[in-house]
């Protein structure tokens, strides 16, 4: 079998690609198509893939100059796109979001009357499909999604999956051990606070003043992520915790293993990826949409998963030291911890990469019949 996996740009795009990679690495050929600046020119070469890249830019309405430069870009990127697929010529195509997903998937399906017989899939990870995959729907064969009920746009092309997760996170480190190489004590209760790879400058400015201004519970204690854009600014901010506050400042963790398996309650954004994370591994979360998101799509996530009881939810506009304080204390008991771990494992879906591997032997063996 010949698979094409199409976008990038953050890791919450990337890593289900990775994912639904690395199951099928033993049983075909594999090729990322992404943009030529995204996050996919570092993770994809680490993970053992080949990646082409092509011009692309995000998608925009109205008729600005903006809007015509990226009409152009994404024209060549099509132009690009149909090049590397007449090359490789897949049997299937995955899409699994950010910008550089739609002009690869437009040369795929405009190579369709021309002999190219690839079958063509979208894995829409949100609850509120953005611009680009609404205008994909029409075009593929089928859209996976991470939620049971999925946007009528997408008809009954639409399939619940799930989000895949990394083999490596479902199966947790030791604790004790995880502990030690973070630097951290395996016996407190953890709060992993995270933004992303790129950070998240409102929950970074929470923690530091919830950190620096609040004496925490003996037992807890704070491992954050807060991205390499802000970590010099976070290390001058959170250099003198108050009192005996006990708190671990990191950059980004490329493998999340460690922090998972210590992780009593994740404070985060309402990524997709994240989610399905969170969930398949059954962890508690106090949710910041980043309300600047595409359609609003991080807060529509997120309202799934408080409306399940696995979460709870800040608007990033009232998060603050105060905020987080008295959410935490609410939450950091030891029975309500433990009904929104049951809440979170209950919203996962059991297996998203095999129903997605039955998923893709399914449509290739359609096309080859």
């Amino acid at each position: 079998m010949r698979v094409a996996f199409a976008g990038g740009g953050t890791g919450g795009h990337l890593y289900p690609a990775i994912a639904i990679a690395d199951a099928l690495r033993d049983r075909a050929t594999i090729l990322f198509i992404g943009s030529r600046t995204g996050i996919e020119n570092t993770l994809v070469p680490a993970a053992g893939y080949e990646l082409a890249a092509i011009e692309s830019r995000p998608l925009q309405r109205g008729s600005s100059l903006g809007a015509l430069q990226t009409v152009a870009a994404n024209a060549v990127g099509i132009a690009q796109g149909m090049k590397i697929l007449r090359s490789f010529l897949p049997d299937i195509v995955i899409a699994t979001g950010g910008y550089a997903g739609f002009p690869a998937m437009a040369a795929a399906r405009t190579l369709r009357p021309f002999g190219m017989r690839a079958r063509l899939a979208l894995l829409e990870p949100n609850a509120q499909p953005g611009l680009a995959n609404r205008l994909l729907a029409p075009m593929v064969d089928e859209v996976w999604g991470a939620f049971p009920d999925g946007d009528p746009v997408f008809g009954r092309k639409y399939v619940y999956t799930g989000v895949p997760v990394r083999s490596s996170l479902l199966h947790p480190n030791n604790r004790i051990e995880a502990a030690r190489r973070i630097g951290l004590d395996s016996a407190r209760r953890t709060i992993l606070a995270m933004g992303g790879s790129q950070g998240a400058r409102t929950i970074n400015e929470a923690i530091a003043a919830l950190v620096t201004r609040r004496a925490l519970p003996a037992d807890w204690q704070v491992l954050h992520i807060c991205g390499e854009r802000d970590y010099e600014y976070m290390q001058a901010a959170e250099r003198t915790p108050f009192g005996e506050n006990r708190v671990v400042l990191v950059p980004y963790l490329r493998d999340m293993a460690d922090a998972y398996a210590l992780c009593d309650l994740a404070i985060a954004r309402a990524g997709a990826s994240t989610l399905g994370e969170l969930a398949a591994l059954g962890i508690p979360a106090v949710l910041v949409p980043y309300p600047f998101a595409a359609e609003d799509h991080q807060a529509h996530n997120a309202r799934k998963l408080a409306d399940r009881g696995a979460a709870v939810v800040i608007e990033d506009r009232a998060l603050d030291a105060d905020s987080l304080w008295w959410t935490l204390r609410e939450v950091m008991q030891a029975d309500r911890l433990n009904e929104m771990r049951a809440a979170a494992r209950a919203f996962a879906n059991r297996d998203p990469v095999a129903t997605i591997l039955a998923r893709v032997e399914a449509l290739v063996t359609k096309n080859e019949s």
